[in-house]
């Protein structure tokens, strides 16, 4: 059943102006370059030392850029991309009349902007549109499809200032270019890959018990490994250290039990513990 959803907590910032591709360039984790109509990209904004700031759905629209982002994160977001303009033929506003819906179960004919959520292969169709458009499902459906899924969603399962890309699988999910040039907090992405640095992933888990608030301990033998991030029913995503798979888990007064995607890559010795 094709399912559509109002995300009221995005909103959309536009960009605008000759360099607005070479200006996020050279600022953000992905290829800007790939965004074309019918086609988006996912990529986050990380600090100069290399953590999660922001990530968003970067769309070519009519001759300008448009992010899909936490409508909370809006005045941040333009305010960091602002002081790196320069000389830049560049112009940043919030885009008050689109609106962000969230589409799955099979491509959407509705107007708008649309494109697929690059994370995954028919897992989700993103739109932007001004229109008020007839949904036939809720923002916690889409969480509980995301959630099935195993993929972050922003703010809600990345720390900021603390967060690196390659933990909560921007590798895997498509959101990080290696072969694009600079950009902003590049060094700590390469050198943790290359270098094989991750020591935590964000994870799916099954709930069994209460559900934990985000940031409650994970505990391992009454060792904190880990910390809860979002959640619904009985699935959620725990940050959590890779020697403690395969291992008891415990958050609050809930046991925990990781269940690794076909998409998430760990390294062998953590695969074989889980």
């Amino acid at each position: 059943m094709k399912r559509l959803a109002h995300l009221s907590e995005r909103g959309v910032i536009t960009v605008e102006g000759d360099d607005r591709v070479a200006f996020l360039q050279g600022l953000v984790s992905n290829d800007v370059a790939a965004a074309k109509p019918g086609q988006a990209v996912w990529a986050a904004l990380l600090s100069p030392q290399g953590k999660w700031l922001a990530d968003f759905f970067v769309f070519a629209v009519d001759g300008s850029l448009k992010l899909d982002c936490e409508r909370a994160q809006i005045p941040m977001l333009i305010q960091r991309l602002a002081r790196y303009r320069l000389r830049m033929r560049v112009a940043l506003a919030e885009d008050v009349q689109s609106q962000v819906y969230v589409a799955w179960g099979g491509q959407p004919g509705v107007a708008g902007a649309v494109a697929p959520d690059p994370r995954l292969p028919d897992f989700a169709w993103r739109i932007l549109s001004a229109a008020d458009l007839q949904t036939n499902a809720s923002p916690v459906d889409w969480d509980r499809h995301r959630l099935n899924a195993g993929l972050p969603d922003g703010s809600r399962d990345m720390e900021t200032d603390r967060s690196v890309l390659l933990e909560a699988g921007f590798d895997e999910l498509a959101g990080v270019s290696w072969t694009k040039g600079c950009y902003m907090g590049q060094e700590l992405t390469a050198r943790t890959k290359y270098r094989g640095l991750v020591k935590r992933r964000l994870v799916p888990v099954a709930i069994d018990g209460p559900l934990p608030p985000p940031g409650t301990p994970v505990l391992r033998d009454g060792v904190e490994v880990g910390t809860m991030r979002s959640s619904l029913d009985q699935s959620g995503l725990a940050i959590l250290r890779l020697d403690s798979l395969g291992h008891p888990l415990h958050c609050g007064a809930a046991r925990l039990i990781p269940q690794i995607p076909a998409w998430m890559h760990l390294p062998e010795a953590a695969s074989a513990r889980v």
